[in-house]
């Protein structure tokens, strides 16, 4: 025990360095031979598994194996040789390609794009009979160009995309704590090789496969990520296991330290460790659809099973209609192309490019921001966040904790007035106490600096350890009293360390058993001095277990009720303020029995938790993120509640709450009013959804403790959730603060957003909808976690927020673009053919044309679109009920905006044909008269008149669209205030977009080859200009619905408000 328990002190002293030349020459005589690690090679990874067998070998073995030592650890020559072998990463799981290129192909709306060019071909030949129609095999061909097009499209966006998220990940440097030449040191993790000792503390991510040689009692690990198991398990330095996979006494690769500390000698790097070779095996990991991908998917099957629908009724009307009531109207193989304008007309196939380059667009706005999102599309669901549930400590907070106070009994004052007030006194010893103050905080500490940063001044070297350890840390070191013989590195050299328990979120508090030693001639020698156990924590959980307390000048004096209240008052005044207040409390263990095991010595000082001396208090200033109370105001504007949940005290989380803008109320109500509120009748009738504050009621705020949330019911509960605006949730553990956040999403259809840095974070960000990480917090936290803020940057949370919104409002905007023209407009253009006998007033050609190249260049646009003023002043989404197609858009889309549309399109139809001699009448319920001699006209006339008709009506559409597109960019706000060419709401996508679907149908009215091919042929000039009125006059009646919206916005008229 005593072996393994001095680790802390000898690897800032490194004594015994000498024995070091005694393993050179065996590191030699064992590289010469194969390594363990390398004597078993099989290609199978689980006969490789099963080969592990540094468990079962004992801890001096394990030394000698991979030669090195437990304070020294390796030889930078070592260190060199070893370096020579593969990097400590371990290799992605093969792409099955195969499968990528068959969803590229076949994916989205393609599929009804093969189904349509298979039917074309068929119609050409053998359906066409002898001689076919060009225009079919011109149709196919189309649909062939589309379709290679569409997957090369996806192809891209894929590959764009992932190579933008492999950018941002690599900004994430993986970090280890080694000793190597004597020192402890960090680097990053892909450099670890075998054979290294290294360091791992609560909240490290395992980086390599370790066997653990020294460890403290208390240590856990979280195996989620390897057994899927959430339960932790303990570690130890004896096998538990001939498996490898459940013995206790290794730690294995992206497993996480979750309580303790311990050493471990590296055995496994890479692709040869455990988790390494499992990825072999596994293959590609499953897809997962998220919440846009989902409704999409959903819009994509209702949409093709009505198309699917339409073209075969379109079918059976001809087989037992058309063909025998009016012999000679159609062939089968015109019978056919005409029902492909069912399959074109139905499908808006920009909308999965849309979707595919909207998560492109973000890929580069969060690259830019330094914000790594697991997966791209996750982004929509912050869209819906409803409530955002965060941390305190390292999250609102800069994590860059200071040591501002210090108390003791009679006396307290700011670090920077020490000096002072020890010059100004008649005697330094009126300061004594200083002395334990300093032995409490320095040996009871879980940080230590980067040996590699030590010659920089103390605040600029580097820690590792949390961020309270490295305040005390900072401040011991730099505390320098040569008058009370204060000096750290004398402190450090004289005493040594026995026993450890770390801090966890559970005890609060940490505790150190250290003994003084002496030194004769190099050697440190055991001194029959007492045992003292340092403990410093939460006073609220260390102060009732205090009889006796230290005055300013050492002297300890019993602890009575005026001292207890001095001190409760002095801890609310410092929480008040916004400090961390910390009790440091020792004890002597004059009993303390030699050879205990940990498990043994474990038990003892928790039994030991009694009679302490209050030595002082620490208070500890740790400053809100200065981007952070801007952020929560936007937040706040978007209508999503932001509740703080930490581990401290309630008094300085409420301060810090005040500070940062959480809570705004002077009045703050606590359990006692939730209790009062729970009793009333009327809240056992209320539906669990409808649970959330009235829009118009008062702002509440509240602040509960730990304690208070493990007595809660359900009907307090519906009180919190529903009443509640600005929550303090305080003195919580992991467990309480994953219980709150499994309470708000069971209420209000609320989506949850959690963001955290520790360990004790982890548990909840796995339970929210979305989990948010520092990239300064703990590797536990920033697996759990679904987006990480590797700057530490918090104002990106209302950023992600508003993009998240922002790709729902545009995909919504571009469905309302793509259908009224596209879809409705078209599908008309083929019920008069094929109910009403009239020759189709848009060819099949024209119908493909426009839907897949001059519908997909103008909705790509609003993918560029920028957020309404209005985004973030809206209430979130609710993921359950606000659909991306609801009701609200089909009215829109067939009852508004195609009703204007179609008519105007078919209007110009009837105009033409009226100019050719051709009424109303004669043109309507024409059927098989439509031949040659009808009206006197041949059939090359006839054929003629309806070729330049298709093309007005083609015209018509491209031009009414600009129109259409204009009004759908905003749902509230004029054009006036937001046109496309300057401005805030400037989009040069827009205009761009305008031209070119021009050109598109100027080329397709007057290409001599698509003339010849697909029967195009120009229109009257006068037909080009009516198209811009009917846009205007869509544009102008949008208008005037935005205006009455804008004047009404809570009347009934919301019915014509898309949202």
């Amino acid at each position: 025990m005593r072996a393994s328990s001095r680790k802390s002190s000898e690897h800032e002293r490194t004594p015994g360095y000498g024995i070091q030349i005694g393993y050179r020459t065996l590191s030699i005589r064992v590289e010469e031979k194969d390594l363990p690690s390398k004597a078993k090679q099989s290609t199978d990874p689980a006969d490789a598994i099963a080969s592990i067998d540094v468990h079962l070998i004992s801890t001096d073995e394990v030394y000698t194996r991979y030669s090195c030592h437990p304070t020294v650890g390796l030889e930078d020559a070592a260190v060199q040789r070893r370096l020579k072998d593969a990097k400590n990463v371990i290799s992605p799981p093969p792409t099955q390609h195969w499968k990528k290129i068959l969803n590229y192909i076949f994916g989205g709306f393609n599929f009804l794009m093969w189904i349509a060019f298979v039917v074309t071909i068929l119609s050409y030949k053998p359906l066409g009979g002898s001689s076919p129609s060009a225009v079919n095999l011109g149709v196919a061909v189309l649909l062939m160009v589309v379709i290679i097009i569409s997957a090369t499209f996806y192809a891209f966006v894929d590959w764009n995309a992932s190579r933008i998220m492999k950018s941002i990940k690599s900004l994430i440097a993986h970090e280890a704590a080694v000793i190597r030449d004597g020192k402890q040191q960090l680097i990053l993790a892909t450099d670890i090789v075998v054979g290294d000792v290294v360091v791992l503390s609560t909240g490290d991510r395992v980086p390599a496969d370790l066997r653990i040689v020294a460890a403290s009692s208390d240590l856990r690990f979280d195996r989620s990520l390897l057994t899927g198991e959430s339960d932790m398990v303990p570690g130890s330095l004896e096998a538990t296991s001939d498996n490898a996979l459940e013995t206790r006494n290794l730690a294995l690769t992206s497993t996480f330290v979750t309580q303790g500390t311990c050493n471990g000698i590296v055995f496994a790097t890479g692709d040869r460790t455990v988790m390494g070779r499992l990825v072999k095996m596994s293959g590609e990991t499953k897809f997962k659809l998220t919440t846009i991908q989902k409704e999409v998917w959903f819009f994509t099957k209702v949409i093709s099973s009505v198309a699917f629908s339409m073209f075969g009724l379109s079918l059976l009307l001809f087989g037992v209609w058309l063909r025998t009531s009016y012999p000679g109207y159609d062939t089968i193989s015109l019978a056919i192309m005409n029902s492909i304008g069912c399959l074109t007309a139905f499908v808006p196939q920009g909308l999965p490019l849309c979707v595919a380059l909207s998560l492109t667009i973000i890929a580069r706005r969060m690259s830019k921001r330094h914000v790594l999102v697991k997966n791209l599309a996750t982004i929509e669901t912050l869209g819906c966040m409803s409530v955002l549930c965060s941390d305190k400590t390292g999250t609102l907070t800069a994590g860059k904790m200071v040591v501002e106070s210090i108390a003791f009994l009679d006396h307290s004052f700011l670090v920077s007035e020490i000096d002072e007030k020890i010059s100004e006194a008649p005697e330094p010893r009126f300061f004594g106490g200083l002395s334990a103050l300093h032995q409490t905080a320095r040996l009871c500490n879980g940080a230590k600096f980067d040996s590699a940063t030590a010659d920089r001044p103390i605040h600029e070297r580097n820690v590792k350890g949390d961020p309270t350890d490295t305040a005390l840390l900072r401040f011991s070191e730099a505390l320098s009293v040569p008058a009370l013989n204060i000096d750290t590195s004398a402190l450090l050299s004289s005493w040594r360390k026995l026993f450890e328990i770390p801090f966890n979120s559970k005890n609060k508090w940490m505790l150190s058993v250290v003994q003084e030693t002496r030194t004769t001639k190099g050697d440190v020698t055991e001194n029959d001095s007492t045992p003292w156990m340092l403990v410093k924590g939460a006073p609220d959980m260390l102060v009732k277990s205090c009889t006796t307390v230290t005055r300013s000048d050492g002297a300890v004096v019993p602890f009575d009720e005026a001292s207890r209240e001095y001190i409760d008052n002095l801890q609310s005044q410092w929480s008040s303020e916004g400090q961390r207040v910390l009790a440091l409390c020792r004890k002597p263990l004059d009993t303390l029995k030699p050879n205990l095991s940990p498990n043994e010595m474990e038990e003892l000082m928790y039994s030991e938790i009694r009679n302490l001396t209050l030595v002082g208090l620490v208070g500890i200033r740790d400053p809100p993120r200065p981007d952070v109370p801007s952020s929560v105001a936007v937040i706040r504007r978007a209508g999503v509640r932001v509740f703080m949940v930490t581990g401290d005290f309630k008094l300085t989380a409420v301060a810090i709450a005040r500070q940062v803008g959480i809570i705004t109320q002077q009045s703050v109500d606590t359990i006692n009013d939730v209790r009062a509120a729970s009793s009333e009748k009327h809240l056992t009738d209320v539906s669990i959804r409808s649970i959330k504050p009235s829009e118009d009621g008062p702002i509440r705020a509240l602040v509960l403790t730990g304690e208070d949330v493990s007595t809660l019911t359900p009907l307090d509960w519906h009180v919190i959730v529903g009443q509640y605006t600005e929550i303090a949730f305080a003195r919580t553990t992991p467990e309480q603060k994953m219980k709150i956040v499994e309470e708000i999403k069971a209420r209000g259809d609320n989506t949850v957003a959690v963001t955290g840095d520790g360990v004790n974070d982890a548990p909840a960000l796995k339970a929210a909808d979305i989990g948010v990480a520092m990239g300064s917090g703990s590797d536990v936290a920033k697996e759990a976690a679904a987006l990480i803020l590797l700057n530490n940057d918090f104002a990106s949370i209302p950023v992600a927020i508003e993009m998240g919104r922002l790709v729902f409002d545009n995909l919504k905007k571009v469905t309302l673009y793509l259908m009224p023209v596209g879809s409705y407009t078209e599908f008309m253009a083929v019920v008069t053919n094929v109910v009403f006998g009239m020759q189709l007033p848009l060819s099949s050609y024209l119908q493909v044309c426009f839907s897949i190249t001059n519908d997909v260049v103008m909705s790509i646009s609003l993918m560029y679109e920028k957020a309404e003023a209005d985004l973030m002043l809206r209430k979130p989404r609710n993921a359950r009920t606000d659909r991306l197609t609801d009701w609200r858009l089909f009215f829109q889309i067939y009852c508004f905006i195609g009703l204007m549309a179609w008519p105007c399109a078919m209007s110009m139809w009837f105009v033409y044909m009226d100019q050719q001699g051709l009424g109303f009448h004669d043109v309507f319920l024409a059927y098989n008269n439509w031949t040659g001699g009808y009206h006197g006209f041949t059939t090359d006339q006839l054929a003629h008149f309806v070729n330049v008709g298709q093309c007005i009506y083609y015209v018509t559409m491209v031009f009414m669209q600009y129109g259409n597109l204009l009004a759908i960019r905003n749902r509230r706000v004029s054009l006036l205030q937001s046109n496309p060419l300057w401005g805030p709401r400037k989009n040069i996508a827009v205009p761009i977009g305008m031209v070119a679907t021009a050109l598109i149908a100027v080329i397709n009215l007057y290409g001599p080859g698509l003339q010849n091919v697909f029967l195009t042929a120009p229109i009257p000039g006068m037909f080009w200009g009516p198209p811009f009125a009917f846009g205007l006059g869509i544009l102008c009646v949008d208008e005037v619905r935005k205006l009455i919206v804008r004047t009404y916005p809570k009347a009934s008229v919301k019915l014509f408000l898309f949202s």
